[in-house]
């Protein structure tokens, strides 16, 4: 069976993007990313938030040492949040676990922060 020029390039165009969707070791087959908190870092929620924030990078879950982070970010207050080596290594044993941990009390409240890998 013979195919038109309209055909062919279509057919080029789909190959196309079927390749751009294909597993490159990132991701899944439908282009999706997986979690990875070793070479993505972690995402964090903070909870009633109102300008603290939190960066967990993937050098800090790789390292695994307990480590104690200053939560401010543009809020009038600070707040300290400690993340143990056990948090840690429930990041590095599953890229989708979570964690939440509580921050210190400051301003007569705390924040409940969950962190998983992104």
């Amino acid at each position: 069976m013979s195919m038109t020029r309209k055909q062919f390039i279509g057919s080029l165009i789909g190959g196309a993007a079927l390749l751009a969707c294909s597993d490159d070791g990132g991701g899944k087959l439908d282009g999706s990313l997986m979690r990875n908190c070793a070479t993505n870092g972690t995402n964090a929620m903070i909870a009633n938030n109102h300008g603290h924030t939190i960066t967990v990078t993937s050098s800090d879950v790789t390292n695994g040492a307990e480590k104690t982070y200053d939560i401010m970010g543009t809020a009038d207050h600070p707040h300290m949040v400690t993340i143990t080596s056990a948090n840690f290594a429930t990041l590095q044993s599953n890229a989708n676990g979570s964690f939440q941990v509580t921050s210190t009390l400051n301003n007569g409240h705390t924040h409940v922060i969950t962190v998983t890998c992104a």
